[in-house]
């Protein structure tokens, strides 16, 4: 009897000291979405009431735990600011220290977006050394979440809120680094970057079941030993460990927008990859009930696949792929990187370009800053005689070439759709000239449609995506 009351007493003291537990993402250090109405969540015992107090306003909000100990609340967010704290408590109070409010995105992808600035073995980061003895700013906060590829839906996505030092930016991914890095000189509010990536993976793995369903190419019917053996390549796996966390039992994570860096495991499966993606995109969208939020994604850089299982694949058509997605759908854009490849390394080094280039779409786009560079896109072809006449939208500053005043990145076919490389390539304003000897007739123009090649078309700065005229199938 005596060690039964012992044990009694011991649970009623467990009980009675209970705290509020919440997702990994709700800590010290994170980075609320400024002027908005933010979720709130975690658990605690069932029935039981929690007080959620917002230090900027004063403002306490009270719920009830559901009968799984779920419960969320709502609070309202004043303008970019902090540090502030948030408070539950059930008894014994959590108090969240050191909040910052200001502009939170969402950086997600495969091994592009993955890459921290410490690069992988023997695969460095440009200039991340003198990045490093600059990168203290305690305005920009970062959260890395950790691979985990699930068959069920997860509550929680491992990681902790940083600000931006050397120890946390060296693991931080490269590519939201500068993103975040660009925004906060710019708009010289707090940014909070939240990385969910894995590398390797695919575009199928990051999307729900049921979005899945249009696509009879993808599994449908995955088991757990599915998740086990194809891990990020799964479908659904990420988006259920962790993608699910962050906008869970229908509530999200408030955020500004989402960057996005993937694209290369799909290039055996690129004649689907568009409205693939463009699913995935509305999918997220859908789920987090913020609207068309901004949408930026890198388009793949150039890569020698020939000595790889996707030797048969040209990704040129998978880049071709990822700029359908522009017109597609709403308040989307798409950073070229056709000037930073690796012959050699699926991993450019310049991570700087893509972070700065994801940037400045969301500055001029979601932000509405002026005078910043564009990126020009083809827009149709016209045959005069024996020449091809290439014109361009988005391109007031007119097109050029990086080295000289010609390129050897053009290449021309006649009705018989046999390509040969120009002979003749000039541009006048926004217009390239493009002339073959071999084509009397044109009928056709590629550029730089390969899986390697070093982008030269450009314009204001910022290069032009690989783009061919024609729709054959070779």
């Amino acid at each position: 009897m005596r060690k039964l009351i012992c044990v009694i007493v011991a649970l009623m003291g467990i009980t009675a000291s209970a705290k509020v537990r919440l997702p990994q993402f709700f800590s010290d250090n994170m980075v609320l979405q400024q002027q908005a109405e933010c979720n709130l969540w975690g658990w605690t015992e069932p029935g039981k009431k929690v007080q959620v107090t917002t230090s900027w306003d004063k403002k306490s909000y009270r719920v009830t735990a559901r009968k799984d100990g779920r419960f969320d609340v709502t609070v309202k967010t004043p303008q970019a600011g902090g540090p502030y704290s948030v408070t539950f408590k059930d008894g014994d109070p959590v108090i969240l220290n050191n909040i910052m409010i200001g502009e939170v995105w969402i950086c997600s992808g495969q091994s592009n977006m993955e890459m921290p600035m410490k690069g992988y073995k023997a695969q460095p980061v440009e200039v991340a050394a003198d990045e490093l003895f600059s990168c203290n700013d305690d305005g920009l906060r970062l959260f890395y979440g950790k691979r985990f590829a699930s068959l069920e839906p997860q509550q929680d996505l491992a990681g902790s809120w940083q600000p931006a030092n050397l120890g946390s930016v060296r693991e931080f991914s490269a590519t939201a680094y500068y993103f975040g890095k660009a925004l906060r000189k710019m708009l010289g509010v707090p940014v909070g970057l939240i990385c969910t990536a894995y590398g390797g993976s695919a575009c199928e793995a990051w999307m729900k079941a049921d979005w899945l369903r249009a696509f009879p190419k993808v599994q449908q019917t995955i088991t757990e030993a599915d998740v086990k053996k194809l891990e990020q390549r799964c479908p659904t796996a990420l988006y259920n460990g962790q993608l699910k966390p962050l906008i869970y039992d229908g509530v999200h994570y408030g955020i500004r927008g989402a960057i996005w860096y993937q694209g290369e495991d799909n290039v055996p499966r690129y004649d689907f990859y568009a409205p693939l993606f463009a699913r995935m995109i509305q999918g997220w969208r859908e789920e987090w009930h913020q609207g068309d939020f901004p949408f930026y994604y890198c388009q793949i850089a150039p890569f020698a696949y020939d000595e790889t299982d996707w030797a048969l694949y040209n990704s040129a058509l998978l880049r071709e792929q990822q700029e359908k997605v522009e017109s597609m759908v709403p308040n989307c854009r798409m950073a070229v990187l056709m000037d930073s490849g690796l012959k050699d390394c699926i991993h450019p080094r310049k991570k700087y370009l893509a972070g700065e280039r994801l940037a400045l779409l969301a500055l001029s786009n979601t932000y509405g800053v002026k005078n910043l560079p564009d990126f020009a896109k083809y827009k149709e072809v016209t045959f005069q005689n024996d020449t091809a006449v290439v014109s361009f939208d988005r391109s007031k500053e007119w097109v050029y070439f990086e080295h000289g005043t010609t390129s050897k990145n053009f290449e021309v076919a006649g009705s018989d759709r046999v390509f040969h490389p120009a002979t003749k390539v000039w541009v006048n304003r926004n217009r390239v000239y493009v002339v073959c000897d071999d084509v009397k007739q044109p009928y056709a123009v590629r550029y730089a449609f390969k899986d390697w090649a070093v982008g030269d078309l450009m314009h204001d700065g910022l290069p032009v995506s690989s783009f061919r005229t024609d729709n054959w199938e070779k």
